[in-house]
C-alpha cells in the first residue's frame, strides 16, 4: 500500500477506528473469525507501529475510546463454542 499516502491511510484509519466504536453490537470474537483481527489487534498494531510512544495498552486505549476493561464490561458478550471454533479456524489462516 505504499501508493497510498500517510494522510490518506492516516483518515481511513480512524474512520475505521470510528466505526468500530459505535458498533459495539460488533463483537471482537466475530471479528476475530471472519478476518482474523480485532480490536484489541488494531489496538496492539497501533502500539507498535509508534515506536514506542504509545504502549500497547495505550493503542487500544485509543481504539476502544475507553480502557479495554471498561469496554468489555459494557459491551463484551460471552463467547459461544461456534464462535471460538470459527476464530481457531480463522486465526489459521493469518500470515506468521
Amino acid at each position: 500500500m505504499t501508493e497510498i499516502d500517510d494522510a490518506t491511510a492516516a483518515a481511513a484509519f480512524r474512520r475505521l477506528v470510528a466505526h468500530l466504536q459505535h458498533r459495539t453490537d460488533a463483537q471482537n470474537v466475530d471479528l476475530m473469525g471472519l478476518a482474523g483481527f480485532c480490536r484489541n489487534c488494531l489496538g496492539d498494531w497501533l502500539g507498535e507501529a509508534s515506536n514506542g510512544a504509545l504502549t500497547k495498552a495505550q493503542g487500544r486505549d485509543y481504539v476502544y475510546g475507553m480502557p479495554y476493561a471498561d469496554w468489555k464490561a459494557q459491551h463484551q458478550q460471552p463467547a459461544t463454542p461456534a464462535q471460538l471454533q470459527r476464530m481457531e479456524e480463522s486465526l489459521k489462516r493469518n500470515p506468521g
